[in-house]
């Protein structure tokens, strides 16, 4: 992509608005814009990113066997009246009449729907065990929305829901979640920490919320500090296999929400391992039973002929709160570092002097190059001074930049920048492609 024809509207000032890093830093980098309170439209850098963090959210959970399916964003308010949830879920939930005056709403989650479309499909213990998720817009009233996509009303989420025919069942279901979390948040470059929490309105009494650490988070935690400083999840994960060893390696050492936090088993914990902070929640998983499954009928018949009521868990992500975690986890004070994995660009390519026979053939030149070895390329070919577009590559965070200048040229190099170290070097152009090409593997 050319930056001369590229949708980037970048600030130079700091919007008033923006409290927190992530909702600035998106704001200045021409990433999103607010249409009303809590509400944004993606621009085209914004949106990149976004569908690449979806991307990965849903190849892993096709790795660990769940199956993509899509549910719409409005809802029959009768499914929630069957449920017991209309009335306890609060003023959070929009609820809208159509014409005919039919209750509808703009679902904030996705059990009630889904439960009922398998109590009517399922019938026999041969359908089961399954794991089922889309990835659709939701959209909760806050109160008071705020940090930009951090806590907006509407927002991307993925959510999956599990359904088994006995609680042993369920469980190795929820570990398969918990699991394909670690592996999802490890492929962004998120520490998140699975940590013991509140089930609030979903339900269900064995919950784990995925905290990333920040001190702009909304939530107080506290945990062992041996969760910070072990190792991710590894590739290659055998979902096949008995997976209750790592979960309850991640599970073991303490780690809590304020909601759940046990002052007293925290405290017995060596004082030089006992970390309080603020955390950010990427994601939340619950295994709550039947407590869906029994009002709306979602029964098999078993091996025997008898009835059993479906074991149910569900498990969200937040994938466009992702985009500003990852920010508020990587950043410096000249703007965003953006993991390869999530990158817009991987690839930030600058024309030093548009104009200059030989730098515009040789920033073209390696342009297609670039492109050729499967990288995503954003060449700075405006007519601007030097200082602006490197401001601009540092603001908008891309991995690597590439420099071509009339003075390497005429020795035979390019200047590389790695953006998260800030290191530079000065590489012949195919020394250059190479280092590239294996960046991205």
């Amino acid at each position: 992509m050319r930056l001369s024809s590229y949708f980037l509207p970048v600030l130079k000032e700091n919007p008033s608005e923006a409290q927190i890093v992530s909702h600035r830093l998106m704001l200045r980098a021409g990433m999103v814009r607010q249409n009303a309170a809590g509400i944004y439209s993606w621009l085209p850098l914004g949106h990149r990113v976004l569908k690449k963090i979806e991307q990965i959210v849903r190849e892993e959970q096709d790795n660990a066997g769940a199956q993509e399916m899509l549910m719409p964003t409005i809802q029959s308010a009768e499914l929630w009246q069957k449920s017991g949830r209309y009335e306890d879920y609060g003023k959070e939930m929009l609820r809208i009449t159509d014409r005919h005056e039919r209750p509808l709403l703009y679902g904030p989650t996705n059990e009630e729907m889904l439960t009922d479309i398998v109590a009517n499909e399922w019938k026999s213990y041969r359908d089961l065990p399954k794991i089922l998720y889309h990835i659709q817009w939701k959209f909760r009233d806050e109160v008071r929305p705020r940090f930009g996509v951090m806590r907006g009303r509407e927002f991307l989420m993925k959510d999956a829901y599990s359904f088994d025919l006995d609680q042993a069942a369920a469980r190795r279901s929820y570990n398969r979640m918990f699991v394909a979390y670690l592996r999802t948040y490890a492929r962004m470059g998120l520490k998140a920490i699975p940590m013991q929490a509140d089930t609030g309105p979903i339900g269900g009494d064995l919950s784990h919320e995925f905290i990333v650490l920040a001190e702009t988070g909304e939530s107080g935690v506290f945990c062992d500090k041996a969760l910070i400083e072990r190792d991710v999840l590894g590739e290659g994960v055998d979902y096949n296999a008995d997976l209750q060893p790592i979960v309850d390696s991640w599970t073991s050492p303490y780690a809590a929400t304020d909601e759940k936090h046990d002052t007293a088993r925290f405290d017995a914990l060596p004082q030089e391992r006992q970390v309080a902070a603020r955390g950010i929640e990427v994601g939340h998983i619950f295994y709550f039973g039947t407590k869906y499954s029994k009002p709306m009928g979602a029964v098999v018949s078993g091996p025997g002929g008898e009835q059993i009521t479906l074991e149910m868990g569900s498990y969200g992500i937040g994938v466009s709160r992702l985009v500003g975690a990852i920010i508020e986890a990587s950043h410096d004070d000249n703007g965003i570092i953006w993991p390869m994995s999530v990158a817009p660009f991987h690839v930030g390519l600058i024309n030093l002097k548009v104009g200059d026979a030989d730098c515009d053939k040789a920033s073209d030149d390696l342009y297609g190059k670039l492109k050729a070895a499967g990288l995503d390329v954003l060449l700075d070919d405006r007519d601007e001074r030097a200082g602006a577009k490197f401001a601009t590559m540092d603001l908008i965070g891309l991995p690597w930049q590439v420099t071509v200048g009339p003075r390497g040229l005429k020795s035979g190099v390019v200047e590389i920048k790695n953006r998260k170290t800030g290191e530079k070097e000065e590489l012949s152009v195919e020394a250059a492609l190479n280092k590239l090409s294996a960046a991205k593997v």
